[in-house]
Order: C-alpha cells, then sequence, then structure tokens
C-alpha cells in the first residue's frame, strides 16, 4: 500500500453491490430508531451516509457490523444475507467476513504505544512487521511516534492509528463514524485523502458523517438520513444543496 497523494480522486466502483440495506428497522429497546431504511452500496466505493444528529447514521453502522439486533429487514453482503430478525448477525462472524467498524471516540488503547496497538492486531495472521509497514507507509507520521503513548497523540493521529488498526485486518467493508469529529480541517483532508485511496484498493467504505462536505469530495455516492429514515440518495454534487435543508429539519 503506497503512501496517500493531494490527488486522490474518486473513482468509479464495481458494479456489484458489496453492502444492501434492505427495508431496515431497528429498535433499542422499545423505541425503535430506524423505520424501514434502504440502501445499496457498490464494491470499491466510498458511499457518505449524512445527516444531523438523532438521524439514525450511527444505528445503521452499528446494525452492518453485529451490534444491534435488527427488528425487521435484512441486511446483505455481496448478495448473501447476513442480518435479519431471525437471524441475528455475530460481531465475530461478520469480521471474518470482512466488515471493520471504528467507531466514534476512535478505538484505540490509549495506554499502550503506537508500536503495542499495531502489535495487537497480529491475530488477523499478519506479523508486526507486515502491519506497521503498511501503517507507516499509509501515514508516516506514526513511524515517527512509534514509541508514543497512543493516548498522548493528537486527535488527528489517535484517528489515523484506528485506521491503521483496522488495515490490518485487510478489510473488504471499512464502517467509518464520524472520522472528523473534533479534528482541524487540515487533518480531515488528509485523512479522506486516505479514505479515497483505500477505496482505490479495493475496500468498500461506508462513512457517517455530521460535517458532510468533509467527505463529498471523496465519495462515489451519498444519502441524506433524516429521523430515522433514507430520505435522498444521488451524487454527491447533486445532494450538496440538499443539506443546508436537513441539517435544519426543513423539507427536501
Amino acid at each position: 500500500m503506497t503512501a496517500v497523494n493531494a490527488t486522490t480522486q474518486p473513482q468509479a466502483p464495481s458494479a456489484q453491490p458489496m453492502l444492501e440495506f434492505d427495508n431496515v428497522r431497528a429498535a433499542y429497546g422499545s423505541i425503535e430508531v430506524i423505520h424501514g431504511a434502504s440502501l445499496t452500496i457498490q464494491e470499491g466505493s466510498v458511499f457518505a451516509l449524512l445527516g444531523p444528529n438523532g438521524a439514525g447514521k450511527s444505528t445503521m453502522l452499528k446494525v452492518c457490523a453485529g451490534l444491534l439486533p435488527l427488528t425487521g429487514g435484512e441486511v446483505r453482503i455481496a448478495g448473501v444475507p447476513v442480518h435479519r430478525p431471525s437471524q441475528v448477525a455475530v460481531a465475530d462472524d461478520l469480521a471474518r467476513r470482512g466488515v471493520c467498524l471504528i467507531p466514534e471516540g476512535k478505538g484505540i488503547f490509549p495506554n499502550l504505544s503506537v508500536k503495542d496497538n499495531l502489535k495487537m492486531m497480529t491475530n488477523a495472521g499478519k506479523t508486526v512487521s507486515q502491519i506497521e509497514d503498511v501503517a507507516y507507509s499509509q501515514f508516516p507520521r506514526l513511524g515517527e511516534r512509534r514509541r508514543q503513548m497512543a493516548g498522548t497523540l493528537s486527535g488527528g493521529e489517535q484517528q489515523m492509528l484506528a485506521m491503521s488498526r483496522a488495515l490490518a485486518t485487510d478489510p473488504a467493508l471499512l464502517l467509518l463514524d464520524e472520522l472528523s469529529m473534533g479534528l482541524a480541517p487540515i487533518i480531515v483532508q488528509d485523512l479522506y485523502q486516505a479514505v479515497g485511496q483505500l477505496a482505490k484498493l479495493g475496500v468498500t467504505i461506508l462513512v457517517v458523517e455530521q460535517f458532510a462536505r468533509t467527505v463529498l469530495g471523496v465519495a462515489n455516492r451519498a444519502a441524506i438520513m433524516v429521523s430515522g429514515q433514507v430520505s435522498k440518495v444521488g451524487d454527491p454534487a447533486e445532494l450538496e444543496h440538499e443539506l443546508e435543508a436537513a441539517y435544519l429539519g426543513g423539507e427536501l
């Protein structure tokens, strides 16, 4: 894997759907938060799921990763049903299928060094050297800080480390939750260039963002989610002018 450059552009994805949400419903206890949402995400694409706080975006990722059961509908990966109310997906099984979630909050071990955080991913079948080679070529800044405690890294560097840990699993489907949260715009730009590069290498990426315009430059497709439902799906440029209405609660 080579380092990201500033010319990363979205590429046309495969015609094969990697991920399908078919009339998905999900709830926390008795409170339903996803009300019949459907999406199709092509293999090798970057798909941006946008919308205001409370829209249900992160819940969609939890469903996909097997962390929350469905109350209705179906989730398919590469055409194979993996999650329905009568067939509860197990996170471990989905991870073996190549599904990897980077949750909001980064998901690193702050009391371990950068190198030790990466070393913990050898259970995915790669050597420490192989994992480090990918991490440091993708994010050279991590190589400079390999002995530093992860909790003392900047927010952007912690996000780079979380992504590097995910890459050690050779994911087919990468789920990113609020990648830009709390980070400076220049760091966010670097991270999304990396996201675009990963899609070029064949990884399918579903990214949830509240701050929509940070991801639109690398996305192939995008959807706006409001109040637990998908209200619009289209090309990023087509949706950009409708985002203000979604975020302010207007009609789409």
